[in-house]
């Protein structure tokens, strides 16, 4: 609802006359007939949709000047704050990790944060930086606007700040965090919380407004003075780093010879630090908001997709940041729960069995899944008494376990002891409902003036649906397994569970909810 209506210009008619025409072939319109059906036939077959960016710029000089005269004050209105922000996408663990980067972007530019939601899983996709195919900036900043007005006018809208604790970066000034619709609010001097009262029913104006902002913060224009500085560089062209090798040097990763002519690319990869090509003295310093696309990093064939800062050798600041991002708790209401369960519900040492089969490449390796568990419980049953307990984590439904092993494992309960959470469950749910009374991601001090936008956005944009919180519940609840814990190879969850092992957060105290 909030793009504009796509249109497609009509071919321009052939309006001249041959004075000769009296004269032409008699199978002249036949060939030309035949000529035009071939024409339709390939565009039919060639034709791909217009990318919603597209739709915001037919010249991008126009929305450029537009957009200048319609928000003139996006770069005063802060008293000089300097924001970044950046585009999520596909599902919850690597939307954390991206989270984790743009906190360490945010600190070596000295930028506000501007902390997004959690986006839908897979409601927006980057692509495959190894393959050279990715949206580029535009289009994912675009598709990630798109879904976040989407998340608001449902009143879905949950931020990561909402999940994940960074009460104590912000307390010892490692970075500073603002929430989206706060700094929404004030820089387009948009009324969010008018979105989430209207629901469907959304003025014109309102439209207007939401593509004119949705285009600005998107960088369609290109960069708005002191506005806006849109980073166009991707995992295809760049590798950021930070005081760490010659800035500009090749990547060791780059396209092959193949891989160049079947796609006819000519992308060279570089690696540039961050600072200096982002920092004081560049051309993005003076802009308001710097805006990336995909914060996207894995390691691959040597090197890293995208970001490379694994440690800053002259900046001890930065060195404390990384370290402590490296493992960033879920907030107390969820933590709590996950320690209270294994302590009072499975009342005694347990093994974790996470279990991905249905999602992805895992529905394919259900017998190599189900053997890494078989082998660690021939283990415990030789060491140990019966029978043995096990927390279950898994996308497969119960109805569906009947001729599986987890099937076998259920129907043995003389020798296995089964746990597992539902969506319905009510501790899952009451966990749900504390954690949207809390709003930890509007407890943030933020610039002059912004109480307002919180307190509009508090009493509009209350959630109607309550968020879904039991993967977080779930993984707290592994991380306390002291009998060990059974992964899906390839797992970005179970990554993450092991993070929250390895940092001992289940023998951590209870801890309350933290208020800024």
């Amino acid at each position: 609802m909030f793009n504009l209506n796509r249109t497609i210009a009509n071919p321009k008619l052939w309006n001249k006359r041959n004075s000769q025409q009296s004269r032409r072939s008699p199978l002249f319109f036949p060939s030309i007939f035949l000529i035009s059906l071939c024409f339709f036939f390939f565009f039919f077959l060639t034709y791909t949709p217009i990318p919603n960016y597209m739709i915001f710029s037919t010249s991008l000089k126009t929305v450029n000047v537009a957009l200048t005269h319609q928000y003139p004050h996006c770069e005063t209105r802060f008293h000089g704050e300097k924001f970044l922000w950046y585009a999520p996408h596909s599902g919850f663990s690597n939307q954390l990790s991206e989270f984790k980067k743009a906190i360490l972007m945010a600190s070596i530019l000295n930028r506000t944060l501007i902390v997004s939601p959690i986006l839908d899983h897979h409601a927006v996709a980057l692509g495959s930086c190894p393959k050279f195919r990715v949206q580029s900036p535009k289009e994912i900043r675009i598709s990630v606007w798109d879904h976040i007005i989407e998340l608001l006018r449902s009143r879905r809208y949950v931020s990561m700040a909402d999940i994940i604790d960074i009460s104590s970066l912000l307390s010892s000034s490692l970075v500073r965090a603002i929430d989206f619709r706060v700094f929404v609010s004030s820089w387009c001097d948009l009324n969010v919380d008018l979105v989430c009262s209207n629901g469907l029913n959304v003025p014109p104006s309102l439209v207007e407004s939401l593509k004119q902002c949705g285009s600005l913060l998107s960088g369609i224009g290109g960069n708005i003075n002191q506005c806006l500085y849109a980073v166009d560089e991707d995992c295809r062209t760049t590798v950021w780093t930070y005081q760490n090798g010659v800035d500009g040097m090749l990547d060791s990763f780059q396209p092959d010879e193949q891989l160049m002519k079947r796609k006819k690319i000519s992308y060279v990869r570089r690696r540039r630090d961050v600072y200096k090509t982002l920092g004081p003295g560049s051309k993005a310093e003076s802009a308001t908001v710097l805006a990336f696309g995909s914060l996207f990093t894995a390691p691959y064939k040597g090197s890293e997709l995208y970001i490379d800062i694994q440690n800053a050798p002259a900046d001890p600041r930065i060195n404390a940041l990384i370290n402590k991002i490296e493992f960033l708790p879920f907030v107390p209401e969820i933590v709590n729960l996950g320690k209270q369960f294994a302590s009072q519900t499975i009342k005694a040492p347990f093994l974790c069995a996470q279990l991905r089969l249905l999602d992805g490449q895992f529905k394919n390796h259900w017998k190599a899944t189900f053997l890494g568990l078989r082998q660690k419980l021939d283990s415990l049953r030789q060491a140990g008494s019966q029978p043995i307990h096990i927390f279950v984590m898994t996308d497969l439904p119960q109805g569906n376990w009947t001729g599986s092993y987890l099937g076998d494992l259920a129907m043995d309960s003389a020798n296995f002891k089964l746990y597992f959470l539902g969506e319905n469950d009510l501790l899952v749910m009451n966990t749900a409902k504390k954690l949207a009374l809390a709003r930890h991601g509007l407890r943030f001090k933020s610039f002059p003036g912004s109480m307002d936008a919180v307190a509009k956005v508090e009493k509009h944009c209350s959630l109607d649906i309550l968020p879904d919180v039991l993967l977080y519940i779930e993984e707290t609840i592994c991380s306390c397994a002291s009998l060990g814990f059974v992964r899906t190879t390839g797992s970005t969850i179970a990554q993450s569970i092991e993070v929250m092992r390895k940092f001992g957060l289940c023998s951590s105290p209870i801890r309350t909810a933290f208020a800024l």
